[in-house]
C-alpha cells in the first residue's frame, strides 16, 4: 500500500495529490542492542499497515576488528559473523517477524558505501534505525553512525531515539504529526511526507518553524516575522486540503531550534516528528546537528527526508 503525496510546483512549495510516497520496502538496520529492537518493533507496525516487505539488516563493520594482528583479526571476524548469524537467527525464531514478508541481509563493510548498495539492490523505500544517543560508544548504531545514514541516504529514514515513551502499537496509527522546517533545500519533499501521512492516518498536523537569535528582534519585528512565516508555511499546503486534512496548525516559534520543535512535539502528544537533514558527506570532528539532536532526544520517532 502506498501513502498519497504531493507534488510541488514550480516556484513556490505549493503541492498537489498526483503522486505516490511507497512504503513498499523497509529496510531495518539493527545491532541486536535494545534500541534496534525498538526500531524493529516500529517497523513490524508499519509493515502491517503499509502491506511492506522487511529487510532486517546487520552490517559486520571491519573497522572493530581491521586493526588487529592479522591471525587475531581473522578470530575476531569469525567471531563476529558467528555472533551475528545467531542474533538474526534467534530474531527469525522469535516469531517477531511473523505475518510480514521479510528477508535477512548480513554483509561486511563499511556502515555507509554497504547500506547504499543495499538500498539501491533491493530499491527501498524507508529505513528504519535506532540509536541510543551521543555518549555511549559501545554498540554499533550511535552517534553520528545514525546520523550518517539520514543525511545521505535517498529515502526517508525513520530514527527511534532512547527517549521513545510511546507503547510501539500492533499497527501504527498516527493521531498527531509535528512537521519542523527551515525552508531550506528539499523542504516541499519533507512536506510530501508530512501531508500524505496526515490524509492517510487522518492526523492532526502541525506545521512549524522555528525562528533563533528571538533576542535581537523587537516586538514589532517578531510579530511581522511571525505573520511572514505562517504565510510562508501555509504555501506548503496542498490545495483542497482541507477536505481531506483533520486540522492543520501553523505555529511560528521564536528560540533554540531543538527546543523549539521538541516543545511543539510534546505539547501536541505528537506520534512522529519529519523534518528535513541537510546532506553532509563526511561526521569527522562535526559538532551535533539540530536534526541529529531532535532525533536524540524526541520523545516519539524523528522521520528525516534528505535535503
Amino acid at each position: 500500500m502506498s501513502t498519497q503525496v504531493m507534488q510541488p510546483t514550480q516556484g513556490r512549495h505549493e503541492v498537489t495529490a498526483e503522486r505516490k510516497v511507497s512504503l513498499d520496502k523497509i529496510m531495518v538496520l539493527t545491532d541486536f542492542s535494545e534500541a534496534s529492537e525498538l526500531a524493529l518493533q516500529y517497523a513490524m507496525a508499519l509493515a502491517r499497515r503499509y502491506d511492506s516487505i522487511v529487510y532486517l539488516t546487520h552490517i559486520l563493520s571491519p573497522d572493530t576488528y581491521a586493526l588487529a594482528e592479522p591471525g587475531l583479526a581473522e578470530l575476531t571476524y569469525q567471531k563476529m559473523r558467528q555472533v551475528a548469524e545467531q542474533s538474526l537467527g534467534d530474531i527469525l525464531i522469535s516469531g517477531k517477524l511473523r505475518g510480514v514478508p521479510h528477508e535477512t541481509l548480513l554483509y561486511e563493510g563499511s556502515l555507509w558505501p554497504t547500506v547504499e548498495r543495499l538500498i539501491q539492490k533491493h530499491e527501498i523505500d524507508l529505513i528504519v534505525t535506532g540509536t541510543h544517543g551521543r555518549g555511549q560508544l559501545k554498540k554499533f548504531f550511535v552517534g553520528s553512525v545514525a546520523e550518517e545514514v539520514f543525511r545521505q541516504a535517498d529515502c526517508a529514514v525513520l530514527t527511534v531515539g532512547p527517549h521513545n515513551w510511546k507503547e510501539v502499537p500492533h499497527e501504527v496509527d498516527l493521531e498527531n504529526i509535528v512537521f519542523a522546517t527551515d525552508f531550506g533545500p528539499g523542504a516541499a519533499r519533507a512536506a510530501q511526507y508530512a501531508f500524505s501521512l496526515a490524509q492517510e492516518h487522518g492526523a492532526r498536523l502541525t506545521v512549524l518553524h522555528v525562528i533563533e537569535e528571538a533576542a535581537k528582534y523587537t516586538q514589532q519585528a517578531e510579530a511581522k516575522l511571525h505573520e511572514v512565516n505562517i504565510a510562508q508555511l501555509k504555501e506548503f499546503m496542498p490545495p483542497e486540503s482541507e477536505n481531506w486534512c483533520k486540522v492543520v496548525n501553523f505555529r511560528v516559534a521564536f528560540g533554540p531550534a531543538v527546543e523549539g520543535i521538541l516543545n511543539e512535539a510534546r505539547k501536541t502528544h505528537a506520534d512522529l516528528i519529519i523534518m528535513g537533514a541537510k546532506t553532509r558527506r563526511t561526521l569527522a570532528g562535526h559538532v551535533p546537528t539540530i536534526a541529529y539532536n531532535v532525533v536524540a532526544k524526541a520523545e516519539c520517532p524523528v522521520l528525516t527526508v534528505r535535503s
